[in-house]
């Protein structure tokens, strides 16, 4: 990929951030050469502060990191389009984005994979999610087992209610399991996606 950061005399080139599930734009930041490397090399959306006069990790300090998925560049090679995965709130003031937009996706299982990432990090107290995480993944992988063979039992019945909710609680644990083994809902997607085509 050709990036001409010559063009603009600060050597600096304006990177356009984006919700790499939601689609929707995040914050806008500039990158120089050095920043971009940094992005790469350690996954995590790197800038350079123009008020700071340094590299600037997003999430430095909050802890709100931008895990980047892709970085694309515009057809005069002089703007960044960065995909990535934003680990709680973007903006400064705690809002999902720097235009005060909430960031959901019209995909609900996408925005529960989201609230998954999150209550991962929560407080075992807190949280049941990071209790389930805590526990490892063998422990993970059995809560699926037994949901679906909960759910088995249930569609052998007549109550739709009791089926359903069994349907919903696999799915879940079905969203835990592929979070703890690094990937999500779209990989498999993908997936069948390609077995269709064929």
């Amino acid at each position: 990929m050709k990036i001409d950061f010559t063009k603009y005399t600060d050597g600096l080139v304006p990177a356009i951030v984006q919700d790499f599930n939601t689609h929707k734009v995040l914050m806008l930041g500039f990158m120089n050469e050095e920043a971009f490397i940094k992005t790469e090399q350690t996954g995590k959306v790197t800038f350079y502060s123009r008020s700071k006069k340094r590299l600037w990790t997003k999430g430095e300090s909050s802890g709100h990191f931008l895990e980047l998925k892709s970085i694309t560049s515009d057809c005069d090679h002089d703007t960044l389009l960065v995909k990535a995965h934003p680990l709680g709130p973007v903006c400064h003031t705690g809002a999902d984005t720097c235009w005060s937009e909430r960031n959901s996706s019209d995909n609900f299982l996408l925005y529960l994979e989201d609230i998954i990432r999150l209550r991962k990090q929560a407080s075992t107290d807190e949280s049941y999610v990071a209790r389930l995480f805590s526990k490892g993944i063998n422990k993970i992988a059995q809560k699926v087992g037994e949901e679906a063979v909960e759910l088995v039992i249930e569609a052998k019945d007549n109550d739709d209610d009791l089926f359903l909710n069994e349907a919903a609680d696999l799915l879940f644990h079905y969203l835990l399991l592929l979070n703890a083994k690094g990937h999500n809902l779209q990989a498999v997607i993908d997936i069948l996606q390609k077995r269709h085509s064929k």
